[in-house]
Order: structure tokens, then C-alpha cells, then sequence
């Protein structure tokens, strides 16, 4: 079973619509999971600086490679520049090391984490660096205008380091403003999105302006109620909800697999994240359902803008600062 992909603007390179993200996911487990996922068949693997084991996640796929399951050309690979590195002196470096962990020559695609610069954390004192300038409760913004990272992303094309460039938990009102500048354009957006926050204005300005989006937390709380945030906590489980039970049940599928064809039927890519063998491959294997237009809708319509992953959080919340995101 092959995959449907997202043909990416203006690099034409074809991204897996379903893929495997990999926050919160076990140094202990990544390099088995990995490895066990490529064999399943997943191709689309979603990474960054911050979730602190690309070295782990790294292993798994060079495992790949070494045995002649995949060559580097059929994996899709995203990785993302952090906050503590968006200062043009910075960012060059930062991937160099990204890709040495990684064990990769390059990145198919590589983001900006947050639209938010803080104050540069050199690897050696502390990697990955998180929010806080002390490993506390210090957080210090950075004066580095989004203009002057983006730049520094496009030499990253430039230099062959990157294929792509895109941006992630982004606003409206940003995402047009570097339009204005770029003279590379964002290949995607990667947002969350659930029934609980659809975004929909959002992803329809991304994608009139060819901009392909990735939904992360497409299950909405339940990635969060691990970290025991409260307003998670509050939330009622998606995979509880009578509308999409009441779906699951009319095709025989799990609610997870609602959730995500409810996603992937409307154009989106989504990047799971999973252990189980039986859930990994359920995961990647949803799109061989379609929901009914009405379905679509009154999923849709469970929309509320409750936000559980907010930049602005981790401002002003101590208690976050910890948190992989």
C-alpha cells in the first residue's frame, strides 16, 4: 500500500500525506520504533531540536538504510530550527549539528519551531536548550526579526543543507507578512489542529497560497493530558465523543482513524504518533476509508479554539518550561 502524497510548492517534492511524529517519543524506543515503522512502511518522519532525541531517531533510519530497506531518496525527513537559534549567525551551525545527529546529509524539510526568538543557548552549556536561558525559569527573549531568520533559512536551500523550508505554529497575520519578503516561499505549515481547534480560516489563507499544511495534536488533548496540563485535563476525550463514535462505529473504524482521515480527506498531512505495532499500523493505514460530507461537517463542527500548545504560554507559564512542544 503506497501512501498518497502532498506535491510541495515551489520544490515539487512529494511528501507523504501520513507521517510519524515523533515528540514525546522515548529515547529508549525511538531507534526500534523507527526502524520497525520504515519496515511497516511509513516513509515521512517529523523531528526537531527540541524533542531531544533526533541521535535516537537517527538510528533507526541509517538501521534502515544499512539493511537495504529504504535508500536516503524514499524517506521524507522534517526537522526544526529552535527559538535560542534564530539569529543568522546561528542557524547554520545549529542544522550542521541537527544532521550530524541525525547522521543525514540533509533534511527534506526544516522549520522554524515558533515564531518566538529567545536569547541563543550555546550546545555545549545545555542541548536541546528548552525555553528557559537557565534551564529554570529564566526566559529571555531575543531581539532577532522573523525577516532576518528567514534569510538565513533560504541559505540553507541555498547551501544544499535543506530541501525545503516551512514554518510552524504560526498566525495568519505573520505567515502573509513573510510572504512579503521571502524569496523562497514556505513549502508548509505545521499547526495544531483538531476537532477542537480546526483553524479553518488558517489553513485556507496557507493553502490558497500553496502552502501545504501538517496537523500536529490531531487527537487534541490527549498528547497534552500526559503532561498533565489542565486545560487537556478539562477537555473531554475525542475518542469519547458520541459524534465521533457515533462515525467510528458507522465504517467500523477507531475514533483515532476518524480523527485522522476527518484531516487527511480535506487536503491536510498528519504525523501521529505511535508504539504499538497494531496502532502504527491503523495510523497508516486510514486512508483506505472516506467519511460522508456530512460526517466532515459535524465533525467541524465540534470546533471550540481551544489551543493547548500556545507560544505565548510559554512566556508567561513556568510551569511549561520543561515541556517538549
Amino acid at each position: 500500500m503506497s501512501t498518497p502524497c502532498i506535491t510541495l510548492y515551489p520544490t515539487g517534492q512529494k511528501l507523504p500525506q501520513v507521517g510519524m511524529g515523533t515528540w514525546k517519543l522515548d529515547k529508549n524506543l525511538c531507534e526500534e520504533t523507527i526502524y520497525q515503522a520504515i519496515k511497516m512502511g511509513y516513509r515521512h518522519f517529523d523531528a526537531a531540536c527540541d524533542y531531544g532525541n533526533e541521535v535516537e531517531v537517527g538510528l533507526g533510519v541509517q538501521k534502515a538504510i544499512q539493511e537495504n530497506i529504504v535508500k536516503r531518496e524514499d524517506l521524507f525527513i522534517t526537522s526544526k530550527l529552535w527559538n535560542t537559534f534564530h539569529a543568522k549567525e546561528h542557524v547554520e551551525s545549529i542544522v550542521q549539528k541537527q544532521l550530524k545527529d541525525f547522521g543525514l546529509d540533509y533534511f527534506d524539510l526544516y522549520l522554524i519551531h515558533f515564531p518566538v526568538s529567545l536569547e541563543y543557548v550555546d550546545p555545549s552549556v545545555r542541548y536541546p536548550p528548552g525555553w528557559a536561558y537557565d534551564g529554570k525559569n529564566d526566559v529571555r527573549t531575543a531581539n532577532v526579526p522573523l525577516q532576518e531568520t528567514w534569510t538565513a533559512m533560504e541559505e540553507l536551500v541555498t547551501a544544499g543543507l535543506v530541501k525545503a523550508i516551512g514554518v510552524s505554529n504560526m498566525c495568519g497575520g505573520l505567515l502573509v507578512d513573510l510572504l512579503r519578503y521571502a524569496r523562497i516561499r514556505p513549502s508548509v505549515l505545521q499547526v495544531e489542529h483538531h476537532p477542537y481547534l480546526t483553524q479553518t480560516k488558517l489553513v485556507q489563507l496557507a493553502q490558497s497560497e500553496h502552502i501545504a499544511v501538517t496537523a500536529y495534536s490531531s487527537f487534541g488533548p490527549l498528547s497534552f493530558r500526559e503532561l498533565n496540563w489542565d486545560s487537556a485535563n478539562e477537555a473531554k476525550i475525542l475518542f469519547e465523543h458520541d459524534t465521533v463514535l457515533k462515525i467510528a462505529q458507522n465504517h467500523q473504524r477507531t475514533p483515532a482513524e476518524v480523527l485522522l482521515r476527518w484531516s487527511t480527506q480535506r487536503g491536510l498531512i498528519v504525523i501521529p504518533k505511535a508504539t504499538d505495532p497494531v496502532l502504527m499500523k491503523q495510523n497508516l493505514e486510514h486512508i483506505q476509508f472516506d467519511l460522508t460530507e456530512d460526517e466532515i461537517r459535524a465533525i467541524s463542527s465540534l470546533n471550540i479554539n481551544l489551543r493547548f500548545n500556545d507560544p505565548s504560554d510559554y512566556l508567561s507559564d513556568s510551569k511549561r518550561l520543561f515541556i517538549f512542544a
